[in-house]
């Protein structure tokens, strides 16, 4: 029998393996894994230092496909180099180590757009970004892939890059973009909105949004970040998460809006459970809201079919001999 291939896979070889239709594919497998309880979430930890420095540990076992792993990265203000490190889960040997950057923002995205597939109105076709840093350009990738949005409103607080990013997202997916001067002006009447800044105040208020609207909130992933005000939750028919123990642990606004209210708490939904019952949005829904905190299992379910992509057509760098060398030692 072959021993298995333990791979180094950069950057480019995760942009050559996965695009976000593979993406958004493989997290749906990973989520019905979760919800048949063949998925394991390891919940995030992280520490801070500095001003906003952070690093981040997170994970998932996958144990009847056979696989875990971890990813971790130290985010600065000069930037973060994630890694997701991939084990056998039978015998605990290294299978791969992942350049995470791409892999995070292709997830990120995917998760999002599986959140819109699932909650958004299928006439949906008014989208606005609030947001123009690393994470926005696959989270428009994302709900394009779901959705026919005949117009994106783009919002970002520097004018000469919001200006950037809309030409950019109008010359690369071929859809009008405009460029807003106020988050108001770019979430009117629009049916999806996709929130991804690192805010630390609530910049979206209930007043803004249309009925019927689905809010993707990503960016406050670590506590003392705000996107969404409390009435904005209060206002929520369904408010869903991709992990509801890292929702109360990291995710100031709701347990801001929840506080000792266990009710609430138990309100939240997980997109797995939504994902295994099916679309819960009815003709006179209001808003639903999808609140992204970043998961293992997410990162798990697209380094598997990278790896496993990668070992059927031999890219990567092989760290067999390495890895036999560092045994012996």
């Amino acid at each position: 029998m072959k021993a298995p291939v333990t791979l180094w896979l950069s950057e480019l070889d995760v942009l050559e393996l996965m695009d976000m239709g593979n993406a958004i594919c493989a997290l749906k497998q990973g989520l019905l894994l979760e919800a048949h309880g063949q998925a394991l979430n390891m919940t995030k930890t992280h520490i801070s230092w500095g001003q906003g420095s952070s690093l981040h540990a997170i994970g998932a076992v996958f144990p009847n496909s056979g696989f875990a792993g971890t990813k971790t990265w130290a985010h600065t203000s000069e930037g973060a180099n994630p890694l997701l490190i991939l084990f056998d889960s039978n015998t605990g040997s290294l299978r791969a180590v992942i350049e995470a950057f791409a892999l995070g923002q292709l997830r990120t995205g995917a998760i999002s757009g599986i959140a819109t597939e699932l909650l958004a109105s299928e006439e949906a076709d008014e989208f606005a970004i609030i947001g123009t840093g690393k994470q926005a350009m696959t989270q428009v990738c994302a709900v394009l892939a779901v959705r026919h949005i005949r117009r994106i409103r783009v919002f970002g607080r520097d004018q000469e890059r919001r200006a950037q990013f809309t030409a950019q997202v109008q010359k690369e997916f071929g859809v009008e973009a405009v460029s807003e001067s106020t988050i108001k002006a770019a979430v009117k009447d629009a049916a999806i909105i996709t929130l991804v800044t690192r805010a630390k105040e609530p910049i979206l208020d209930a007043s803004m949004i249309a009925p019927g609207t689905h809010i993707n909130a990503v960016g406050a992933i670590v506590p003392g970040r705000f996107e969404l005000a409390s009435n904005v939750l209060e206002r929520a028919d369904l408010v869903a998460v991709d992990c509801i123990s890292q929702a109360r642990k990291f995710s100031s606004e709701l347990i801001e809006f929840c506080r000792e209210e266990e009710v609430r708490w138990a309100a939240l939904r997980s997109l797995a459970d939504i994902m295994e019952s099916g679309n819960l949005r009815t003709p006179n829904s209001d808003v639903t809201i999808f609140k992204s905190l970043g998961m293992g299992i997410s990162d798990l379910s697209l380094a598997i079919e990278i790896y496993e992509k990668a070992v059927k057509i031999g890219t990567g760098r092989d760290l067999g001999s390495r890895i036999d060398f560092w045994a012996a030692k």
